[in-house]
């Protein structure tokens, strides 16, 4: 804000005396504004009122789930630190409310799309790292919620990528992409310009996955709203997991649930269970074949 420079060069005991009107006609700023700032200036509370409600803006904005405790934590990382007193009234006076809160209208819509529909429900590709899958799931353990994002290869049905979590943030779509990227980069194969399709939800469309994507030279595709066959293949990926891991039984804890999905992901799903579409291979025998020693060079 320039208004306070002004002032501090119009006062009577500044070195050099300069005029408001010279001063606002070099910053190029209307002097009626800052006559009115002058009568009512913004006072140090609201210069860290303003800051907080920015911090909260942008993670709201991020992840719309979140309520006003977990956005004090969002803005105490982004160094804005406020009691959560503080966070609910500043949430409270903006609107700025969690989209699953009480208060919510079952009216609501997804939120628009980040990126046109490339795949418009063709769910087949030629080759490796040309159309990945992705989507969020979510189970209840005694200590609470625990979600997974996982990566899809339409390929070869292989889980390319995924993170498990406690909370269900931009963060977790994020990581479970870059796992993608650097298990593909660890085989030496680069995924510049494969599609990464995905539903609408707010991790998907959040400033942090969008840049991610542009990081790594993927293109982002986005289903239609209202149809759940427009990724309907990564949800059956869901389901298989739902099937043989997360409905056999009640889990106690967070980890016991998070080893029995990557040990049934790695051990069973990518190198036991065959796949008729893949001719009675599994996803990484497949891509062992497959992948020939010319492509791999590529």
């Amino acid at each position: 804000m320039m208004y306070p420079l002004v002032r501090e060069l119009a006062a009577q005991d500044a070195p050099i005396r300069v005029p408001v009107t010279v001063t606002c006609r070099v910053l190029k700023i209307a002097r009626a504004p800052y006559y009115r700032w002058l009568a009512n200036p913004v006072t140090d509370a609201d210069w860290v009122a303003a800051h907080r409600g920015n911090a909260l803006f942008d993670a709201h904005r991020d992840d719309p789930e979140f309520g006003y405790r977990l956005l004090a934590d969002e803005a105490r990382d982004a160094g804005q630190d406020m009691c959560e007193r503080t966070a609910w009234r500043l949430c409270s006076e903006h609107g700025w409310w969690s989209a699953f809160g009480k208060k919510r209208s079952n009216k609501s819509r997804p939120g628009p799309p980040a990126h046109d529909d490339l795949v418009e429900r063709d769910f087949t590709a030629t080759g490796a790292n040309q159309l990945w899958l992705t989507d969020i799931t979510e189970h209840r353990t005694g200590e609470g919620k625990l979600y997974m994002c996982a990566v899809k290869d339409v390929w070869s049905n292989r889980i390319v990528g995924y993170a498990i979590d406690s909370r269900m943030k931009a963060r977790l779509a994020v990581r479970a992409l870059e796992n993608a990227v650097d298990n593909r980069a660890r085989q030496g194969v680069d995924v510049a310009g494969c599609i990464v399709h995905s539903d609408r939800g707010s991790q998907f469309r959040s400033k942090k996955y969008l840049r991610a994507l542009h990081r790594h030279d993927l293109a982002g595709s986005m289903g239609q709203v209202g149809s759940s066959a427009d990724n309907a293949a990564m949800e059956s990926w869901f389901a298989l997991l739902q099937k043989n891991v997360l409905n056999r039984r009640t889990w106690a804890t967070r980890d016991q649930l998070r080893l029995a999905i990557v040990t049934w992901t790695e051990r069973t799903y990518h190198r036991r269970r065959r796949q008729a579409r893949l001719g009675k291979l599994t996803p990484i025998e497949y891509e062992t074949i497959m992948t020939t020693p010319a492509t791999k060079a590529a």
